[in-house]
């Protein structure tokens, strides 16, 4: 057992002390441990402490919890992300509330790559589905290195993360409870496809309950771990507007799909827009454009590679079609000139999709990934 991890997670578990306050009792006595050893009244004296803190801070009852919470984390081989380790999120760490400590499972650097935070309304229409999913598919292609945040609810949330996964990008879940369960539960599954590339992360500790409060002390993690965020859908009130806010305040780049002036769930995106706290976006290339992020093309090496060493015979004529027909062609017009039959097209498609070689527009429309 780590001596020094009890300490990190025990500063988080004393009564009255904050992340800003912690931090600040840490550097006042030059490390965490000496915050549990230095004398009681020693402690009191340390401005913002005085007697009932100090009192709280002697306690034994925190580092025994924090003993417990190691078990568990050793366990289920969980990753600790103190705030002044390196691989601790640097943009997170520029927040001054950033948590002390963060709990994290999973397989991506959180410190490389583009992050984009998405968010959104939980009551996600289809529209706004397709408009998230298109974005992030076009992110993929366009900026494969990006890693889409945000934070497992219903509607938006859950979108973005099944359409990174979809589109091989990682993506992390940002939690309002601990690595103990996951909330919803109907979104389990979602999550550990996550695991395989992206990750979990929280504040909280085993045995948090996923209760209210959590979720919107959690959305200052989505916005402050992002270089970019995003809201798809929102009413005027919602914890996408908490969110998009705090971004705001941490200096970070918010982005708005606009929406018809009497659509209740584009009214948050629309009051952004017009209070000038969003950029109005209506596609990924307006993100790449004003982040002024750099397009990766695809090499000929890397596509004569593609068509002569991955793809089928069948594979390739529906590229070459699709090649010519930049605009997309109907899946009905397909089969036809291929002379197949629909459900036979259909599969094959589907399995393309899986590679990354084309997409699915709506309308039953298919387009070739460039």
């Amino acid at each position: 057992m780590s001596e020094l991890l009890k300490y990190q997670i025990g500063i988080t578990l004393i009564k009255g002390i904050g992340p800003n306050l912690g931090k600040n009792l840490i550097a006042y006595l030059g490390g965490v441990e000496a915050v549990f050893k230095e004398k009681k009244q020693n402690l009191a004296k340390i401005p913002g402490i005085g007697d009932i803190l100090s009192s709280e801070i002697v306690s034994q009852d925190v580092l025994r919890r924090a003993e417990e919470e190691i078990e568990f984390i050793e366990k289920n081989k969980l990753q600790t992300l103190f705030y002044t380790d390196k691989l601790y999120p640097y943009r997170l760490k520029e927040c001054p509330d950033a948590p002390i400590i963060l709990y994290y499972k999973g397989n991506i650097n959180l410190n490389e790559g583009k992050f984009v935070a998405v968010v959104g309304t939980r009551k996600a229409t289809d529209s706004g589905k397709e408009i998230c999913k298109n974005i992030i598919t076009d992110l993929s292609a366009k900026i494969p290195n990006t890693v889409i945040v945000s934070g497992l609810a219903y509607g938006v949330d859950i979108c973005a993360h099944k359409a990174s996964v979809d589109a091989g990008l990682p993506t992390i879940a940002v939690l309002g409870h601990g690595l103990d369960r996951i909330y919803p539960a109907i979104h389990r599954p979602t999550a550990v496809k996550m695991l395989e590339k992206g990750g979990l992360l929280t504040e909280f500790m085993s045995g948090t309950k996923p209760d209210k409060p959590n979720f919107v002390q959690r959305n200052r993690i989505i916005a402050g771990m992002c270089d970019a965020l995003l809201v798809v859908e929102s009413a005027v009130r919602g914890g996408a507007l908490i969110t998009a806010e705090l971004a705001n305040d941490y200096n970070r780049d918010v982005f708005a799909i606009p929406g018809r002036i009497n659509d209740e769930l584009s009214g948050g995106c629309n009051k952004l827009i017009k209070q000038h706290k969003a950029f109005l976006v209506e596609s990924a290339d307006d993100i790449i454009r004003f982040m002024n992020w750099e397009v990766v093309e695809k090499t000929s090496e890397n596509i004569q590679t593609l068509l002569f060493e991955d793809l089928t015979e069948n594979e390739m004529k529906i590229i070459s079609i699709l090649r010519q027909k930049t605009d997309g062609i109907h899946v009905n017009e397909l089969a036809i000139i291929l002379g197949v039959s629909f459900s036979k097209l259909s599969s094959k498609l589907l399995a393309m999709e899986f590679k990354g070689l084309v997409r699915c527009l709506p309308g039953g429309m298919y387009r070739i990934v460039k």
